[in-house]
């Protein structure tokens, strides 16, 4: 098999792939860790009602404020909503 080029530099530029790169790639599924794979696996069908997707435009500092609380901060958006109809009308 020809010696293949490094995919950087000296300088830490990443040169042009080429199709001869591309065939020794290999899927990630066979080079990823397991706790990786489980943590990018396919989610299965959802045990709870499944929500549904929508588009909402929110102010930037609601959308901060939740985004500063980490991850599942969409649910959280959800929960205060619930919240707010249990003793509001929209």
């Amino acid at each position: 098999m020809p010696r293949t080029r490094p995919l950087i530099d000296a300088k830490g530029e990443v040169r042009e792939l080429a199709t001869r790169d591309l065939a020794g790639f290999r899927p990630a599924d066979e080079v990823l860790p397991p706790a990786l794979k489980r943590r990018l696996g396919v989610r299965g069908p959802q045990k709870a009602p499944t929500k549904e997707r929508i588009t909402i435009r929110l102010s930037p500092d609601v959308v901060d404020a939740f985004r500063a609380t980490g991850e599942g901060w969409q649910t959280r958006v959800d929960s205060a909503l619930k919240d707010w109809l249990k003793s509001h009308r929209p």
